[in-house]
């Protein structure tokens, strides 16, 4: 029996909910990624994170000590549609700054829409939205990508792109692990 778990990072709560719903899906136990102790004991580690500015949230804490031949699962949880191809090399990209090389043979990842609520954001999250946004309005509509246009549209404003059935991909990722075990 292959010894799994899920491990958190969430900064506003979506990457929470999709790892809990996860967890009551699978019946592996979940985790924030900060109670994470002694992560080598396990087979397979699904991480849930939210992205942020480009980095997945806890993510390089998480995997850093990780031994090699460890399966990882990473799960970004973000804004932009993972479905698109630019968006998809970009997480994937995000994902492999954070990951030591020696688990990259032993990684597969996924990208689940999330979801902002602009007035809960913290202040200084609010002031580099404000930034970005302004930086990005100034980018010709022509060259602006999928995700570019996707944060204008959403600016100042409460989206929530959360989907749990997203999560049955992920279930029978696990369930192929373990049958591969």
């Amino acid at each position: 029996m292959m010894e799994k778990l899920i491990v958190y990072g969430s900064q506003y709560g979506t990457a929470k909910q999709y790892a809990e719903k996860c967890s009551e899906m699978t019946g592996i136990p979940a985790v924030e990624y900060r109670n994470g102790k002694g992560l080598n004991q396990y087979d397979l580690i699904i991480y849930f994170g939210g992205l942020y500015a480009g980095n997945v949230k806890g993510l390089k804490k998480t995997v850093k000590g990780l031994r090699e031949g460890i399966k990882l699962m990473v799960v970004t949880v973000g804004l932009a549609d993972p479905r698109s191809k630019t968006n998809a090399a970009n997480i994937m990209k995000s994902v492999k700054k954070q990951v030591p090389e020696r688990l990259l043979p032993n990684m597969a990842v996924f990208g689940l829409r999330g979801g902002i609520d602009y007035k809960k954001l913290s202040f200084q999250h609010r002031a580099m939205m404000a930034f970005l946004i302004a930086h990005l309005k100034k980018v010709p509509e022509e060259k602006r990508t999928e995700e570019t246009k996707a944060m204008i549209e959403t600016y100042h404003s409460a989206v929530n792109f959360v989907d749990f059935h997203s999560l049955d991909q992920i279930a029978k990722a696990i369930w192929a692990e373990e049958e591969r075990k």
